[in-house]
């Protein structure tokens, strides 16, 4: 059963950074695509990035893209954000997701792709 666990978050200020990892322990992590994916206080969970398998073709919605990187390392069975420039409405619970085989780029947010969703990590972003 696919079951990832996400770390890495915690409080910080607006403009710093911080990294979240996504571990998939027993997984064959290569054969995945992974999604990040947060939801904000009284806001439905949204698709971030996603980082698909192989290709490792990256995708990034508009509200995170130029400020967000996802990567990988598949021998460490572990996916990676690095977020960088943060802003109080980034505050939110962070998830990782895992979804078998390439991703179409129209497909990345679809959450029911998705399976392996762990408890999400806490970013808050306040001063």
């Amino acid at each position: 059963q696919v079951q990832l666990v996400e770390s890495g978050g915690g409080l910080i200020q607006p403009g710093g950074s911080l990294r979240l990892s996504c571990e998939a322990p027993g997984l064959i992590f290569g054969y995945y695509t992974i999604g990040w994916f947060r939801q904000a206080p009284g806001k439905e969970r949204e698709g971030i990035s996603c980082i698909s398998t192989k290709d490792g073709v990256r995708y990034y919605a508009e509200s995170v893209k130029d400020r967000f990187t996802v990567s990988r390392d598949n021998a460490k069975n572990t996916a990676y954000l690095e977020m960088n420039g943060l802003k109080p409405e980034d505050t939110a619970l962070y998830y990782c997701a895992a979804y078998r085989g390439l991703m179409h780029r129209n497909a990345w947010r679809d959450q029911r792709l998705y399976r392996g969703w762990g408890q999400g990590t806490q970013v808050t972003v306040s001063s």
